[in-house]
């Protein structure tokens, strides 16, 4: 992912611009697959945990596909922008303001989860390099050029949940990362 390349049956292919890497895991039925090690995960921004759907929506599901017997035809889809726009709304992000207290803020955090008793392996500084470009993003989308902490608390469990593994102790008791997340923000001083 980091090197933007991808080898396939020994021949070495350079991605182009934008590169983007997305990866799903089904928690069930995984006989015959592994966890990704520590480090490889590390390098995926956000782990984003989807439910089921609520009854309304499964209904609103079979709805949409009840005349449906084939797969959608994703040759409909239609780009809404361009590999220029996306680049000019990468510098529009670079330019978004963050505030000394902020860095400190997102340091903290990052730290604290090296310091929790009921985690075994706590963030990375790759953690807390994601957790600054996504709140910058963030406040771009909001329309914002500077970011607060709402951003970072915002964002901190998606980015956070798949780089901290808990202790032993901890899944012993049922504890899920999502838990430790939360404990730590509580008790983290929130710049003003």
């Amino acid at each position: 992912m980091e090197e933007r390349q991808i080898t396939y049956d020994g021949v070495t292919h350079s991605m182009e611009f934008p590169f983007l890497v997305l990866a799903t895991q089904n928690p069930i039925e995984q006989e015959g697959t592994y966890r990704l090690p520590e480090a490889q995960l590390d390098r995926f921004l956000f782990r984003v945990k989807l439910h089921y759907p609520t009854l309304t929506e499964e209904k609103e599901i079979l709805l949409r596909y009840k005349d449906e017997i084939k797969s959608p035809d994703l040759s409909e889809i239609k780009a809404i922008f361009t590999v220029a726009v996306l680049k000019e709304i990468q510098e529009t992000i670079r330019t978004v303001k963050v505030e000394d207290q902020l860095i400190k803020y997102i340091a903290d955090i990052i730290h604290s989860t090296r310091e929790h008793a009921k985690l075994y392996l706590g963030a990375s500084p790759r953690a807390s390099l994601a957790l600054l470009k996504s709140a910058k993003t963030l406040a771009a989308i909001r329309g914002r050029d500077f970011i607060i902490p709402d951003d970072v608390q915002f964002l901190a469990n998606h980015v956070l949940n798949h780089r901290i593994v808990l202790s032993p102790e901890a899944e012993m008791e049922g504890l899920r990362t999502e838990d430790i997340i939360q404990d730590i923000l509580q008790k983290i001083e929130v710049p003003r």
